[in-house]
């Protein structure tokens, strides 16, 4: 055992983990020269497209060093803060992590907070000054900032490249001398983490795992504690590039089970394995349960589809354990799910892969973040969807959750970042020089505000400069109603949002300006209202497609003429009455957008 070593790479989105993790798997040949690509451990198309890593992925690599065969376990994570949920998995399996800093961009509000989360755990932080080969690197500079926040020594910060691999052995050499063994009893019970699962079609469930205490040997009779469910271990193993079967994997080593599990919902990540015969008193103090930020609808297009969506999205939550849905039904839109994500990257993300993975073309409704409200008579409803909302004339006040927004920028640009965070109806709270040419700016908002575009208009207005990370502190009261959107004169729920009284109009004036333009024209008059309560604070009108009935008359009296207009005129109007308007995917798309405008 004292020669394993678990460590994660943590860092801001961009700063380069994966390049450098790629360097890693290069040097120590674990994987082989047909097999090399950049971005090696992201496996998802979506992944490679983006350049961004969504999934920590989890890797064995051998290592000699001073004659002595060394295992190293590493974990590749995500840096955008929608996936810090996927960090703090991979840090509560780790001893070590290496701190990674872009040399051009310095410290990031993203490093900073998976920072405390890994100190929070007791990790041992390799400090590492990544792209020193870059023009614009301003070694030095960074080194100030990271001595500033961590308070270690000078010389304990490593340079490195892991484009053109420069200083990569001395990464090789800290980790080993720096990041200590794991603890741990082969001999006692069996105590091992899930940090991560994923589900194969052709072999069910398989579960990532970290080892404790004990040992996991092929064929015996395992338990997962939080289900109380037995299985027995069919294959286990290490993760190299592909699974590598075992005959046991020991305490201190991480590793994957197969146990035939093909439900999904009887695997939980986070949950601790164990023997049935001999099983552990204490379960793996894991990690926090996920908070979703943001909430919306999905909905398949054909409602006969509804059962495979179901299917997907519980495959899809083995694989992303921060997704959490339950069964919703929509007037407009019929029956789907109310979904919750950590935010509208997230959202995008699941989005796009249940239409890649599974093949699922789905409608997406809105997102909104959850309100308390407290109703005249003193009870609380947790309100998820806007639908929930009761009757205005029963509610004594709702409230809405704020964030603690943290800004670190360049100074130039902060005359358009408190302008930004103040439409957003942000309370500036401190403002602090880390240099003479980084400032962090502390803002408490509410995260109803944030969720739409936020972080695109703060990447815009600081070039790129700006980063961003936040979270939860507590719910407030606001001046908040209930936003409807009706199409001649029938409420479209899909539409519906809750939102501030000073935003009511500016933004239902927007929406049903979009609408006007998506909707398809019918025979008859389409009115589009933006409503609070009875009040209609906004209005469209889609005129009807034109049809000449008295094309076919020559010549005569005008009365024949007239007759024929007047039929026409009731026949609109019954349509009018009974027809329906149908309302085309894009629209409810195009909510989304409403703000790039």
């Amino acid at each position: 055992m004292e020669h394993i070593r678990n460590f994660c790479i943590i860092a801001h989105i961009d700063h380069g983990k994966s390049t450098l993790a790629d360097r890693l798997l290069q040097i120590t040949k674990t994987v082989s020269e047909r097999d090399e690509r950049a971005q090696v451990l992201d496996d998802m198309d979506i992944e490679r497209e983006r350049g961004i890593t969504i999934k920590s992925h989890a890797i064995q690599m051998d290592f000699n060093y001073e004659g002595k065969k060394y295992v190293l376990n590493l974990i590749d994570t995500p840096g955008h803060v929608d996936f810090s949920y996927e960090v703090s998995r991979s840090i509560a399996a780790c001893e070590g992590a290496l701190l990674l800093v872009d040399a051009t961009q310095g410290i990031q509000a993203q490093t900073i907070s998976n920072l405390y989360l890994a100190i929070e755990h007791n990790l041992e932080i390799i400090p590492i000054i990544n792209k020193i080969d870059m023009d614009g690197a301003m070694i030095e500079e960074v080194k100030d900032q990271i001595v500033d926040l961590i308070g270690c020594g000078r010389d304990t910060i490593l340079e490195a490249s892991g484009k053109t691999g420069l200083g990569i052995e001395a990464i090789f050499d800290a980790i080993i001398k720096r990041i200590p063994s794991p603890k741990g009893d082969p001999e006692a019970p069996l105590q091992a983490l899930i940090f991560d699962s994923v589900f194969n079609s052709y072999r069910g469930v398989v579960a990532y795992y970290r080892i404790f205490q004990g040992t996991m040997k092929k064929g015996e009779r395992v338990m997962f504690v939080n289900t109380k469910n037995t299985y027995e271990a069919n294959e286990v193993g290490i993760m190299r590039l592909l699974y590598e079967p075992r005959q046991e994997v020991k305490a201190g080593d991480v590793g994957y089970v197969i146990t035939g599990i093909k439900e999904a919902k009887e695997i939980k990540v986070g949950d601790t394995i164990t023997h049935k015969e001999n099983p552990c008193i204490d379960i793996v103090e894991g990690f926090k349960d996920v908070k979703p930020m943001v909430f919306a609808g999905i909905y398949p297009i054909d409602n006969d589809d509804y059962e495979d969506l179901r299917d997907s999205l519980e495959k899809l939550q083995l694989n992303d354990a921060s997704l959490v849905f339950e069964p919703e039904s929509s007037i407009a839109l019929g029956f789907g799910f109310r979904c919750g994500f950590l935010g509208l990257l997230h959202l995008e993300i699941v989005q796009e892969r249940l239409e890649r993975e599974f093949d699922q073309n789905v409608i997406i409704t809105v997102p909104n973040v959850s309100f308390d409200c407290f109703t005249t008579s003193g009870k609380k409803i947790v309100v998820h969807n806007p639908t929930d909302l009761p009757d205005p004339g029963t509610i004594d006040h709702v409230e809405e959750p704020y964030i603690r927004a943290q800004i670190i920028s360049q100074p130039d640009y902060i005359g358009a970042i408190m302008k930004l965070c103040m439409d957003k109806r942000g309370i500036l709270k401190n403002q602090i020089y880390l240099t003479t040419t980084r400032v962090e700016l502390v803002w408490e908002m509410p995260l109803a505000e944030i969720v739409f575009d936020f972080y695109d208009k703060l990447k815009s207005i600081s070039r790129g400069y700006a980063s961003f990370d936040y979270e939860l502190i507590d719910y407030r009261d606001g001046d908040l109603i209930k936003l409807d959107i009706k199409l001649n004169g029938e409420n479209v729920d899909a539409f519906s949002a809750i939102i501030h009284r000073e935003k009511a109009y500016e933004f239902g004036s927007k929406l049903c300006g979009k609408l006007k333009d998506l909707l398809p024209k019918q025979q008859f008059v389409i009115a589009i209202q933006a409503a609070i309560g009875a009040k209609i604070i906004a209005r469209e009108t889609i005129s009807a497609m034109r049809k000449d009935v008295t094309a076919k008359c020559y010549g005569g009296d005008i009365s024949r003429k007239r007759k024929l207009l007047e039929k026409q005129k009731k026949g609109k109007k019954r349509m009018r009455q009974i027809g329906t308007v149908e309302v085309p995917q894009e629209a409810f798309l195009a909510v989304l957008k409403l703000n790039e405008d």
